[in-house]
């Protein structure tokens, strides 16, 4: 595919020829694509070549290729930065968060963005309610479509914020010791990425690279991911997005796409959703060694689901900067919005299907600690889940103050990380 082109890049001519047309690109195997991909972070593909690419895995469709989704976001992952993962297995172990059928493995909630409707943080002020349950591994960024990215809200959070670049593959499992809430601030854990910067502005499109980002959570291959969820902003390209998370082997997770096209679940009304979870039934893999089937089902989800009511989108729009964002987080975390609040609602929502997701609600008798009386609602909605009781965990995130003490530990861990202390 790749040959010898100029000064210290590859040419990747023929690969770009066999994507000028839709019909030869679909003869193209992912893995040449994603070969072509990682050139990127090594600044081995020219500039033009670069943006050539890009148009035409856009023009082909071949961005939102299942295939080539799974495959490019796995040279993403593998041109990242690692963490120790023996050090990871042993932080966890010490944290002992199993509980039902969650085995207290690092969770995830994140979007594609580009959904246009201004919406607040509300995946990235879920990662950190649900830390006070589960151990968050929140993958993300500064803005590129919306008016506060989740690192801006981050940044931005008073009396004090954290230093979010303090969390790197070598001081993650020290951050987990202190917390189980950690942000994995793309910029610095995806270096190559600053090579393709100025072109991914150049092109007037959305490209692939708008796409990888919820799939190439750094710690992904680590096999500590235990489950997620990804929200899309187009209800078409769900089902794409859910066979890459099992090609990817994920096992827990949830793709979600609100009606109007929007990647959280819809506080308006129904979310179309693709469930990637283990069936009952097993196979043999090459080695002859069993495992389970990663079943696929799609499903919808509504407020009234979670025991909520709806509200209109146009009531859980973010503040005009990050700066106000932050501080209806912190509100939120000191538990000081009304009980109420249509964005609150809106968090609550999304917290409690990613605490539903995780499998915990699965606990017959809940040992969450200081205001929980131990008393499960046993409850089923759709997939056969109790949506409910992740509700009532969710609200006693926040109430018990369980949520803003995670949230405190992060920030005192990366400031004393970067102060050198």
């Amino acid at each position: 595919m790749a040959e010898p082109h100029g000064v210290g890049y590859v040419s990747i001519t023929p690969l770009l020829k066999r994507l000028s047309t839709i019909e030869s690109a679909r003869q193209i195997k992912a893995e040449e694509i994603a070969a072509a991909v990682a050139l990127i972070f090594t600044n081995s593909v020219s500039p033009v070549q670069f943006a050539l690419l890009l148009w035409a895995l856009h023009t082909t469709g071949q961005d939102y290729s299942p295939q080539v989704l799974a495959a490019s976001a796995s040279s993403m992952r593998g041109a990242a930065v690692h963490a120790d993962t023996d050090a990871l297995i042993d932080v966890i172990k010490r944290k002992g968060k199993v509980e039902g059928a969650y085995r207290g493995g690092l969770c995830d909630i994140v979007g594609t963005g580009g959904d246009g409707h201004d919406t607040y943080n509300v995946s990235t002020t879920a990662s950190i309610i649900a830390s006070a349950l589960l151990m968050t591994a929140k993958h993300g960024n500064n803005s590129s479509t919306s008016l506060s990215g989740s690192a801006d809200l981050l940044q931005h959070a008073k009396p004090s914020a954290p230093v979010i670049a303090a969390t790197t593959e070598k001081t993650l499992p020290q951050i987990y010791e202190k917390t189980n809430y950690a942000f994995l601030y793309a910029r610095e854990w995806h270096p190559g990425m600053k090579y393709g910067a100025a072109v991914r502005k150049e092109v007037p499109v959305r490209t692939i690279f708008n796409l990888l980002g919820p799939l190439a959570n750094p710690v992904h291959d680590t096999g500590l991911i235990e489950a997620r969820i990804l929200g899309v902003a187009r209800k078409d390209i769900g089902p794409n997005f859910a066979e890459a998370l099992r090609i990817s082997r994920a096992k827990k997770a949830l793709v979600v796409c609100g009606d109007e096209n929007l990647d959280e679940l819809s506080c308006a009304g129904i979310t179309h959703c693709w469930w990637i979870h283990e069936s009952d039934r097993t196979f043999k893999d090459d080695d002859g060694e069993e495992k389970k089937q990663i079943d696929i089902n799609e499903l919808t989800l509504h407020p009234s689901d979670f025991g909520l009511p709806t509200h209109p989108l146009e009531d859980v729009h973010g503040g005009k900067s990050p700066a106000e964002n932050a501080e209806l987080l912190m509100k939120i975390l000191r538990n000081e919005v009304p009980s109420d609040h249509p964005v609150l609602h809106f968090v609550l929502l999304n917290t409690a299907a990613l605490i539903t997701i995780s499998g915990i609600c699965e606990a017959d008798q809940s040992n969450m600690g200081s205001g929980d009386d131990g008393q499960v609602i046993k409850e089923r909605g759709p997939g056969g889940l109790r949506w409910k009781e992740g509700l009532r965990r969710a609200r006693w995130c926040i109430e018990s103050g369980e949520a803003l003490r995670q949230w405190g530990g992060f920030v005192d861990v990366t400031n004393s990380i970067a102060n050198g202390s």
